[in-house]
């Protein structure tokens, strides 16, 4: 079986050198398309924020909040510290109100959504 399925992919005489290139460049297309979002992390973060708190908070860098009590993220900075918020993220934010989820996001995740955050502080 294994013979045969060896035979199959590689075939005879050479024919595995000719689809090398191919599975190399595969694998380098697949590398390259998850490497802009580790290159860009107030992009992530801008698309963390429209993705799971726009449906309330003004997440832009201007705009009103669709709900009067959450505060657009443009001015989290005079209420929170900035520094701690990933952390906070890590751990889990439960705002004890029904409206809010709880969220709980990953480091990456966290540290995106804080840059973003810091670039559009007012």
């Amino acid at each position: 079986m294994y013979r045969a399925v060896m035979h199959a992919f590689f075939g005879s005489e050479g024919i595995a050198m000719k689809r090398l290139p191919v599975i190399v460049a595969f694998l380098v297309a697949f590398a390259v398309a998850d490497a802009p979002r580790a290159q860009d992390p107030v992009a992530d973060g801008q698309a963390l924020a429209a993705e799971f708190c726009s449906r309330c908070h003004a997440t832009g860098a201007r705009g009103k909040s669709r709900y009067p009590n959450a505060p657009p993220f443009r001015t989290l900075g005079r209420k929170i510290d900035l520094d701690e918020l990933p952390r906070a993220l890590e751990r889990g934010i439960s705002s004890g109100h029904p409206d809010m989820p709880d969220f709980k996001f990953s480091q990456d995740d966290a540290r995106a959504l804080r840059a973003y955050l810091r670039g559009i502080q007012q």
